[in-house]
């Protein structure tokens, strides 16, 4: 009996080895409280991508060393392999598969005799529980509970259970009644070997949000670089033609140099310089054209005051004509 066992031990082992010297990717992952249901389903789920499979830890170990005298690195895996572990097999890249198992965690209620990921926190106030045994199993959890206005509050905030704490069982009964589920559930990529490299836990979690943010940051400020110091690449070379093309432009404009381009710009600068230039002189040397065009432009409104009319109206007439000189230097910056 012994020995047959130890055989069908051997053969286990050989299997495992043959399949992960195929792998592209090699992983060790944690499925500690997936209950076998959830385990299968998600192992369906997978199929198309990954292939996850199951000895003891010892069992697991000794392929890992098998394989790793055939390809280097791969034995270093079962420093990992810890607790309740499997064996995946992947062609997704470590990245890929470690957001794809994330992907799998759900949240559970806890049972009672699970340790709490972090700290668990009731808040004070309503609950949705009508009047009854329910206050009583509250309290025996360590709630403040009481009965206000018809209604189960909890009188003040409270730490039921904290961080690395045992979840009771009364707690836990009490959480599942509040709806609050405070275990995760699923597989977690402990590491995976690809190409002679291993990657553990802490460099695969990555912020994947802030990570593409900082890539597109990079990147806008690598253009900005090469267009300000006249880099041409296949990116920087269409804004380093139109940066080109407006200097180009500016300059002709200022030059006065008539073009198809510049020929119309050239009109309105000329056009903004003349009205400003009417506006300052008296409206009798004016044809009537001009007059409408200036009589439609609207005038800064008069402050009202009790005395110095005289003066108020030389400085409206001052603040006019700044107005307009602002007007026509603004359309000559626009033009260089």
């Amino acid at each position: 009996m012994t020995a047959h066992v130890a055989g069908q031990k051997k053969q286990a082992v050989a299997e495992l080895s043959s399949r992960i010297a195929k792998g592209k990717v090699i992983g060790v992952v944690d499925i500690h409280g997936v209950p076998a249901p959830a385990f299968q389903t998600i192992r369906a789920n997978l199929r198309d991508s990954a292939e996850i499979m199951m000895l003891k830890n010892s069992l697991m170990k000794l392929a890992l060393q098998d394989v790793g005298k055939q390809i280097k690195g791969v034995e270093t895996l079962t420093d990992v392999v810890d607790g309740q572990c499997a064996v995946v097999i992947s062609s997704l890249n470590p990245f890929k598969l470690f957001r794809q198992l994330d992907a799998t965690k759900t949240k559970m209620p806890a049972k009672g005799g699970e340790i709490s990921p972090e700290d668990i926190e009731i808040k004070a106030g309503d609950t949705p529980f009508k009047p009854g045994p329910i206050v009583g199993d509250l309290q025996k959890a360590g709630l403040p509970a009481a009965i206000e206005r018809g209604k189960v509050v909890i009188k003040k905030d409270k730490v039921l259970v904290k961080k690395g704490e045992t979840i009771s069982r009364d707690v836990a009964l009490v959480l599942s009644k509040l709806e609050i589920y405070p275990m995760t559930v699923g597989l977690s990529l402990h590491a995976a070997y690809e190409n002679g490299t291993v990657y553990g836990k802490d460099v695969l979690a990555i912020d994947y949000d802030a990570y593409l943010s900082n890539v597109l940051q990079a990147a806008a400020g690598a253009l900005n670089l090469a267009v300000f110091v006249s880099f041409p690449t296949t990116v920087s070379i269409r804004p380093m033609l139109s940066k080109a093309h407006m200097n180009a432009l500016n300059l002709a404009v200022n030059a006065s140099i008539a073009n198809e381009e510049t020929i119309k710009l050239m009109l309105s600068k000329a056009n903004a310089q003349m009205l400003s230039l009417a506006s300052k002189v008296s409206t009798e040397g004016l044809d009537d054209e001009l007059k409408g065009i200036l009589s439609a432009v609207p005038k800064p409104s008069e402050p009202k005051s009790d005395g110095g009319k005289k003066e108020e109206k030389k400085e409206d007439k001052k603040e006019e004509k700044v107005s307009e000189d602002e007007a026509a230097a603004g359309l000559g910056a626009l033009f260089g």
